[in-house]
């Protein structure tokens, strides 16, 4: 095993542990960015290893995908080709940096919309790193442009404790080794994160390699507020339906009204 994160050093374990084959989450954001016109120019933050933007290039967008992770952008080349993937921090990005330029001199951005799936904003973990994803969205995106989240729902914690504290377990076979995990989620109250830590054990004779992640735990209307200040729209923010909602997301379906659920959905429009 490795002495990193052992599903961003190795993607395609990491596609082996949360499959997508019927592209659920990129069909998802198409589906928003269809839905309020968006032109073709697209950000996808926290791509990972580029599934939902090799979808979104196939629906006939410009796709650049921005992560962190090497491992998962050189991946993301290989394996899903067609858009351009660089690597880039979330919280603090410009079109610059990504290699882009907006065509008109004195323009403010290049990207007709970001779209930033599977929790990848709650790795803003304070108020300032909210501020910068936000302010570098701004500087990003055209006048009019849309930010399409899809995340985890600080409010579904309010009182609930049955995704808390007792570990829940996987497994499955990857290169012919079997691997276990065991996963246990805990509320930070005082950082207002939700904290995981995952101990993974394989039959190959290798150490249990245990490693920990948080979430910023974000309430609706705290989401509401950090968008409004950064001159967002909020057109729709609802728990569901989404791709990674029980029942999922499917063609037709329109966004829901309610924000109770455990995973929230998001479309602001920036202000023109």
């Amino acid at each position: 095993m490795t002495s990193g994160n052992l599903l961003t050093d190795n993607p395609e374990l990491y596609e082996a542990r949360f499959p997508d084959p019927e592209r659920l989450a990129g069909r998802w954001a198409e589906d928003c960015l269809r839905r309020y016109g968006s032109g073709p120019h697209v950000l996808d933050l926290g791509c990972g290893t580029g599934r939902d933007a090799a979808h979104l290039h196939a629906m006939g967008r410009s796709v650049v995908g921005a992560d962190l992770s090497e491992a998962m952008l050189t991946y993301a080349r290989d394996r899903h080709p067609g858009p351009q993937y660089v690597r880039a921090d979330l919280r603090d990005f410009s079109p610059d940096a990504l290699g882009t330029t907006p065509d008109t001199p004195g323009a403010s951005g290049v990207f007709d919309a970001v779209v930033c799936l599977d929790s990848a904003l709650l790795y803003c973990h304070t108020n300032d790193d909210l501020d910068g994803f936000l302010a570098s969205c701004r500087r990003s995106l055209v006048p009019g442009g849309l930010l399409v989240a899809e995340m985890r729902n600080g409010a579904y914690f309010l009182g609930r404790d049955d995704l808390l504290n007792t570990p829940r377990y996987n497994s499955l076979t990857w290169q012919g080794v079997s691997y276990r995990s065991a996963t246990t989620l805990r509320i930070d109250r005082t950082a207002q994160l939700l904290r995981r830590s995952r101990v993974w054990t394989a039959d190959d004779g290798s150490a249990p390699v245990e490693q920990h992640s948080a979430w910023r735990l974000l309430l609706p209307q705290e989401l509401r507020h950090f968008l409004t200040a950064h001159g967002f729209t909020v057109l729709e923010l609802h728990d569901g339906p989404g791709p990674r909602t029980e029942p999922p997301w499917q063609e037709g379906d329109l966004p829901g009204t309610a924000a109770d659920a455990d995973r929230l959905h998001v479309v602001a429009r920036l202000a023109d």
